[in-house]
């Protein structure tokens, strides 16, 4: 039995110290208790003697050099893992040591220009500051010696030795195969290698204990991302059988029979899972003139998957599916994802629906959600949609052309709204990767912008207002989508970089997603317009996932979930179950979690989607570099999207690809990176390159393992605008020179 920790008289009691411990930043020391309680002479010895049991206990933990901390609490140095670098210079990290941490906090990174570079999955020694309970920023002390582990590559077989050669592209990650104990391998093989021995000299030695595929395989790349960051891919035995005896909904006690109304999915022509449909008429009350009636209807995913069940626990464990140019790793087995729970035409399918009402202006005047039975009319692909709206008579059915127009009339009145309240309006070029049955790329396109697009966009917008507007006047936990508003440093980041393309955006001013569009207005037509665009985008909070609502800052929204897509999203299952339950559609099954529980699997599910970001983005990155291999030697022109002290981001030639341009390919000089005014300019030859600046560049590396694609400077591109504007003014250049000269 433990010991009751006894108290001396006069001393702070253990709630009052672990209350003080906690509320200061970083760790306290004995001496800062004493002082802050008011404890003096032999008191102080009982002190010390008291905060020894309070250690023994586990109320608080002792750190170096004898100053306490709170359990869970970092200790004010510690080892940090790097686990993201974004475009915008953040850097997320986690504490390497995690024992009795809490699980979700969250560590910031401090750059500094002075200060050790670093990488992804590099090792720190950092010094740490506490900023509120689950979140630190910190600072670099010093790089330590890469101690990863596990690490994936590609085998060079040698003469006397096989190299692994990192499909990261980290050169500090090469290794040599230890052939003891390691599985046999051929020359290409992608394996998984565990580091056996870090050497003082030399590369390091390390076993392979799994080979994955080879490097002739026509999925390697998708196969890659898939093992790079730990995708689940198999589902689990109990999992399959229970998407396997699932059977179709029928028509029973508190479903509405909705077979009979005319709805529709339009999805892309390579969809396979069909999870939302529409539908849409002229309102026939005289109260509403020139109103309109909707429904979206969304797949009834938890009719199958009840929390807790084994489809459930896989399907948290991905939190969403992942989506690559080849394949798809679902969230749900195939029998749902692509069969029971794809509203496939003419088909039986249990769905959860929202009957919505709008006012000629957009403005929803009323709306219901329905648990109910469907079968799809038609499933249009965006083309199909898009030509009817166009006049193409033979694009549908006489039935589909007729509520085509229904549809566009409602996404009319829908999208007049969205402009009134401001909704964010940036505009970036997403690349769509054509890949054969071979497993080549056919063709790398910017995907077309079609106003059937824009429809979906606009009916799945205002379906999923009406669930977290119902969740809150039911009064019921809500998952919402949040997006908050940008950070103050991302502003000033952002106000400095739009003076250059001369665009002003005054301080002092309430942040509205309207400031933004004015910007992108200006923007639209010219030269700069694509950079624009990324910068406002980068400038933005990243979304996410809570129970604590603060609105959706891009959309212009006060409440928002995401309620459209079970199949895919963990999101909006749990906002399905919570409607479920909130509306009492089944009253005889339980749907609840606690609210701490329903915020850790937002968080989780929040990682989840940022993880499947980053992978279907280094994938893409792979399939782009395999695509531009035979162009090596070709000059390109080129945008510059992003300028960093090592060189420059520049996005080449029609096929929108990114690369790196390293100072070491530009002419040879001192280049000094100005951070306010992103730019690098060479002290002597007068070369200054800038954001949105156009030039002319070399194909130098097209690297499909890494993904890597690098360019040399073939010249400044004629007829574009000056960048004298981007220059430092001849006084602070002065200024410069002057502070150099005295630091010498």
């Amino acid at each position: 039995m433990a010991r009751k920790t006894k108290k001396v008289s006069g001393l702070p009691n253990a709630l009052q110290i672990k209350e003080f411990i906690e509320n200061s930043k970083g760790s306290v020391g004995r001496r800062e208790i004493a002082r802050a309680f008011n404890i003096k002479g032999f008191q102080k010895i009982a002190l010390k003697q008291y905060l020894r049991q309070l250690v023994a206990e586990g109320s608080i933990s002792l750190a170096r050099r004898k100053r306490a901390s709170a359990p869970g609490s970092l200790p004010p140095v510690t080892v940090l893992e790097v686990l993201k670098i974004t475009d915008d210079g953040s850097v997320f990290a986690r504490p390497v040591k995690n024992d009795a941490i809490h699980p979700n906090l969250k560590v910031s990174i401090s750059l500094s220009s002075k200060g050790p570079s670093f990488a992804e999955g590099d090792k720190v020694l950092a010094k740490t500051s506490k900023i509120s309970t689950n979140f630190y920023s910190a600072t670099v002390l010093r790089r330590l010696d890469n101690t990863k582990t596990k690490i994936l590559g590609i085998i060079k077989l040698g003469d006397d030795k096989s190299r692994v050669v990192p499909v990261s592209g980290r050169r500090s990650e090469e290794a040599v195969v230890d052939t003891n104990g390691s599985k046999e391998v051929k020359d290409g093989d992608l394996v998984e290698v565990e580091i056996q021995q870090a050497r003082s000299f030399g590369l390091k030695r390390a076993k392979v204990i799994n080979v994955l595929s080879h490097e002739n395989d026509q999925n390697l790349i998708s196969l890659i991302s898939i093992n790079e960051f730990d995708i689940p891919t198999e589902f689990t035995p109990e999992a399959i059988s229970l998407a396997e005896q699932a059977q179709p909904v029928k028509i029973s006690k508190g479903r509405e029979d909705l077979r009979d109304i005319n709805l529709i999915t339009v999805d892309g022509s390579d969809a396979r899972d069909f999870d939302d449909a529409i539908w849409a008429e002229k309102d026939k009350n005289p109260h509403n003139l020139n109103g309109w009636r909707m429904i979206v209807a969304i797949a009834d995913v938890a009719h199958y998957v009840s929390n807790g069940d084994p489809l459930d626990i896989d399907a948290r464990k991905r939190g969403n599916s992942v989506y690559f140019a080849d394949r798809v790793v679902p969230m749900l087995p195939e029998n749902l994802s692509n069969g029971l729970c794809s509203l496939k035409p003419n088909e039986d399918r249990g769905c959860l629906a929202v009957e919505i009402t709008i006012d000629k202006f957009g403005h929803k005047k009323s709306h219901r959600f329905i648990r109910g039975v469907m079968r799809s009319k038609a499933r249009l692909t965006y083309e199909q949609l898009e030509e009817t709206f166009n006049g193409n008579k033979n694009a549908c059915s006489p039935e589909i052309t007729k509520l085509a127009k229904s549809l566009r009339g409602a996404y009319n009145a829908l999208s007049d709204a969205r402009e009134k309240r401001g909704a964010l309006n940036i505009e970036t070029t997403e690349k769509v990767i054509k890949i054969n049955d071979n497993g080549k790329i056919d063709s790398i396109l910017p995907r077309e912008r079609l106003e059937s697009h824009k429809v979906i966009e606009e009916f799945m917008v205002t379906a999923n207002v009406c669930a977290a507007e119902t969740l809150e006047e039911k009064m019921h936990t809500c998952v919402y989508r949040i997006h908050d508003v940008p950070s103050e440093d991302k502003i000033n980041d952002l106000r400095e970089n739009l003076t250059g393309f001369g665009y002003k955006l005054a301080k002092g001013q309430v942040l509205r997603p309207k400031l933004f569009n004015q910007i992108l207005s200006k923007a639209k037509g010219t030269d700069s317009e694509e950079t624009i665009n990324q910068l406002v985008l980068r400038s933005q909070s990243q979304a996410e996932y809570s129970i604590s609502n603060v609105g959706h800052f891009g959309l212009a929204l006060a409440r928002y979930a995401h309620f459209t897509s079970p199949i895919r999203r963990y999101s909006d299952l749990l906002v399905h179950r919570a409607l479920i339950a909130a509306s009492n559609f089944d009253a005889g099954k339980k749907y609840s979690i606690a609210d701490q529980q329903l915020e850790d699997i937002c968080k989780h599910i929040s990682q989840t989607e940022r993880r499947a970001a980053t992978a279907e983005r280094a994938a893409n990155d792979r399939y782009l570099a395999s695509f531009m291999k035979d162009k090596l030697g070709q000059t390109f022109n080129a945008t510059i999207s992003g300028v960093k002290k090592f060189g420059v981001f520049v996005t080449i030639g029609q096929e929108n690809v990114d690369a790196l341009l390293p100072t070491s390919k530009l002419p040879p000089d001192y280049y000094r990176y100005d951070e306010r005014r992103q730019t690098l300019a060479g002290r002597h030859n007068g070369l200054v390159l800038g954001l949105g600046q156009k030039i002319h560049v070399i194909l130098k590396t097209a690297d499909a393992i890494t993904g890597r694609l690098a360019v040399e400077y073939a010249g400044e591109s004629s007829g574009y605008r000056n960048m004298d504007h981007l220059k430092a003014p001849d006084k602070t250049r002065s200024k410069i020179s002057k502070n150099r000269r005295g630091k010498r």
